[in-house]
This record gives structure tokens, sequence and C-alpha cells, in this order.
């Protein structure tokens, strides 16, 4: 037998009276059990997009690691090389990799709105800006994969933030779908094609990986930017590179 009220807020359960309840304590009653109910769906949904990115991450699609079968002099493997790209600076210039032909780079992916792997992805790269900073040859390119959002004068804003030399530094927007393209099939790592118009507040799921290439525009190394054995490898690739 289950609970039941009457008119007057009398409860009753299997046909016996319990408690009669005030409209007052009634309504109080039900929006206790609505605000709880709201807390524990905004968990469950909190919960689930952190786990979500996280198994994406973990199980989505990874590099494609097409590695060149070619022996290289300098001990580091071969991707395959970057196609061709035209993007937007910050300050309003195209930048594309004939500009970067000639120049040992590193390649990330961000957006400003991020607050998981970004923010930690963009020190990293400020400090590799301040010990290379005496080796014109190296160059750092961050890429948005929020590009709707993420306008030159917000990648300014947020570059801003972590001292980006705009010579050494750029900070790249464009279309949505090439980006997307050269992410997904230039330098082969994942990044989730989210709807446009979605919430500005979401997350998007996308690799945490720094890429690095050569000056023949050639992909040499991945690297984590969440492990720090990889993050000492970047520099010693680098360094290497830059011997050669």
């Amino acid at each position: 037998m289950g609970i039941r009220l009457s008119r007057v807020r009398d409860l009753y359960t299997n046909g016996k009276f319990i408690v009669r309840i005030s409209p007052a304590e009634f309504f109080l009653i039900m929006e206790t059990s609505k605000i709880r109910f709201i807390f524990l769906a905004s968990a469950v949904v909190g919960l689930g997009i952190v786990f979500g990115t996280a198994l994406w991450l973990k199980l989505g699609p990874h590099p494609q690691f097409g590695r060149d079968s070619s022996n290289s002099i300098d001990g580091l493997n071969q991707y395959g090389p970057v196609p061709d790209f035209s993007f937007m600076e910050r300050d309003g210039s195209a930048v594309s990799l004939s500009q970067l032909r000639g120049k040992i780079w590193v390649a990330d992916f961000i957006y400003t709105s991020c607050t998981d792997t970004c923010p930690l992805q963009t020190a990293m790269m400020a400090k590799l800006q301040d010990e290379f900073a005496g080796n014109p040859d190296i160059q750092l390119v961050s890429f948005t994969v929020d590009p709707e959002r993420d306008t030159p004068q917000a990648l300014a804003t947020y570059a801003a933030k972590y001292q980006a030399d705009a010579k050494r530094w750029y900070f790249l927007t464009g279309q949505r779908d090439r980006i997307l393209r050269l992410v997904q099939e230039g330098f082969h790592l994942a990044v989730a094609a989210l709807p446009s118009d979605t919430d500005p507040s979401r997350t998007i799921p996308h690799s945490p990986r720094f890429v690095l290439i050569d000056k023949q525009a050639r992909i040499r190394g991945y690297y984590d930017s969440r492990e720090l054995e990889a993050l000492v490898r970047l520099k010693n690739d680098i360094e290497t590179l830059a011997k050669g």
C-alpha cells in the first residue's frame, strides 16, 4: 500500500492516519525535495562530464602514428609532414605553414575558456618560451579548438596573461572545419567536433599533447602535457633538432 495525501494534507499509510501537514509545511517539504533532486541531478551530470571527458581522452581517437620507415641521423622518429594551412594570428595577420618552414616549432591545441588541461599546456609553453628565448629558430604555435569564441582579441587577452612574445609564440584561429581537419588529419590528434551553438561553458574534449615539428615541417614527436617525463623528453628533442 502506498502513501496518499488528502485535500487537507492528512498523511495516511496503509489506511491509517499518521500526521496532519499544514499547507506551509507541505510546500516546504516539496521545495526541499525539488532542491535535493536538482542538486543530485547536477552532481550526476557534472561527474558524467568529468568521467566522460577522461574516458574519451583515454579510449577515443588517438594519434595515428604513421612512422616514416626511413632512418634519421638525429635519432628522432618521423611521423610525416604537416599539411599546408593558413590561419589568423591574434594581431589579425595571416600565418601559414610557409612562414614556419626553416623553424623548429612546438604546436599545441587549446581554447581560452578551458579549465581542464589548457592552463597547464599554456604554462608549459610559456616555460619553453623562456628556456629557448636565446634561439630565434624555435617557434611556438597554439591553435584554438574553439574558434567561434576565440577571436583574435580573445586570444590576445589570453596570450598576455602568459606574457607570450608575439614574434616567438603564435595564437591562431580560423574556420572551425579547417582547424578540426588540421588537428585530426594533419597532426593525427583527437578533438571533439561539438556544434558551434553549444553552451559556452561546456568542455571541448581535445588532445593535451604537444607536437614537435622540424625545419622541413615534418612531425618528429608527440608529448603528453600531463607527464613530466614527456616534457623533459620534449626539451631534449628540441635541443637535438637545434644542434642539427
